[in-house]
C-alpha cells in the first residue's frame, strides 16, 4: 500500500514536471514571435523611409604626357631557320645596343614575342593553273621589343635609328603620364565639387534639406593614346629622317556618383 503511495506521487510529480516544462515552452515561443514581429517592423524600415536623390558629373584635366610606349618588330624571311634567326638576331641585338646607346635603360626593354614558323607557297609548275598542293618555301622569323621612352624629345630618332638598323615592323606609339593619381585626384575633386553644387541646386528647388552622403562611386577615362606604324608611313628600312613626334595632352577624366540623404 505504502509502495502504491509513493508511485502515485511520483507520477504526480512527473506530470507537474512536463507541465511545467510545456508551459515554459509555450511562454518562450510566445516571446519569440512577438520579438520577430517587432523586428519585422523596424528592420529595413530605416531603408523604406529614407529620401534620397542622386546627382553624377565629371571633371577632366589635361596635361602633357611624360612616357611614350613603341614596340618594334624585327621579321625576316629564309630558305632555313638557321639562316632566318640568324640574321634576325642581329638585326635585333643591333637595335638593342642602339636602345642601350641611346639613353634607354635596359628595365626599358621589354621582348613581347619571338615567332618561328614555316612558310608555304602552292606548287606552280603548271604554267595554266597551279596544282593546288602547297610546298615549303622557307620559314620567317619575327621578334618583337616593346621600349619606354622616357626622353620623350628623342622618339623621332629612336624610331629612325631602329627603322634603320632592320626594324620593318614598328607601331602601337602611344603616350602616357606615369603617375597619373595626382592628376585623378584633381579631376574628382573638381566633379565631386561640381556634383555638390549641382545636388545643392536641386535640394533648393525641391525646398528640402541635405542631410548626408549615403553612396558614392566613381569611374574614370582611358587617356587617349597614339599609333604611328612606320610600316604605314613608308619610312620602314631606313633612309627616311627622323619623323616628328607631336606628343600632345592626355586627357585624365573622371566621371562620379553620389547620393543625398535629405529630409
Amino acid at each position: 500500500m505504502e509502495f502504491n503511495t509513493n508511485h502515485h506521487k511520483n507520477l504526480k510529480y512527473l506530470i507537474w514536471v512536463l507541465t511545467a516544462f510545456l508551459l515554459i515552452l509555450t511562454i518562450s515561443g510566445i516571446i519569440g514571435i512577438q520579438n520577430k514581429i517587432k523586428q519585422g517592423k523596424y528592420i529595413g524600415q530605416d531603408v523604406m523611409i529614407r529620401n534620397t536623390f542622386t546627382v553624377s558629373d565629371s571633371a577632366e584635366v589635361y596635361t602633357k604626357p611624360d612616357l611614350g610606349m613603341i614596340t618594334f618588330s624585327v621579321k625576316t624571311e629564309a630558305r632555313t631557320v638557321a639562316k632566318a634567326m640568324a640574321e634576325n638576331t642581329e638585326k635585333m641585338n643591333n637595335i638593342i645596343s642602339f636602345l642601350k646607346n641611346s639613353g634607354v635603360d635596359q628595365k626599358d626593354l621589354k621582348t613581347t614575342n619571338f615567332d618561328i614558323y614555316p612558310r608555304y607557297e602552292y606548287d606552280r609548275s603548271s604554267s595554266i593553273y597551279p596544282s593546288g598542293e602547297r610546298v615549303l618555301a622557307g620559314y620567317d622569323v619575327s621578334q618583337s621589343l616593346e621600349v619606354k621612352i622616357r626622353e620623350l624629345d628623342k622618339a623621332g630618332d629612336l624610331i629612325a635609328g631602329t627603322a634603320e638598323r632592320g626594324a620593318n615592323q614598328v607601331g602601337n606609339l602611344y603616350f602616357v603620364v606615369e603617375n597619373e593619381d595626382e592628376f585623378e585626384a584633381q579631376a574628382r575633386a573638381e566633379a565631386i565639387k561640381k556634383a555638390r553644387a549641382k545636388a545643392e541646386k536641386i535640394a533648393e528647388d525641391l525646398d528640402v534639406d541635405i542631410v548626408g552622403i549615403v553612396n558614392f562611386s566613381e569611374n574614370g577615362q582611358a587617356p587617349r593614346y597614339y599609333d604611328y606604324s612606320l610600316s604605314e608611313r613608308g619610312i620602314g628600312g631606313g633612309g627616311g629622317g627622323s619623323p616628328e613626334i607631336e606628343t600632345g595632352e592626355n586627357k585624365i577624366e573622371v566621371f562620379v556618383s553620389i547620393t543625398y540623404e535629405i529630409n
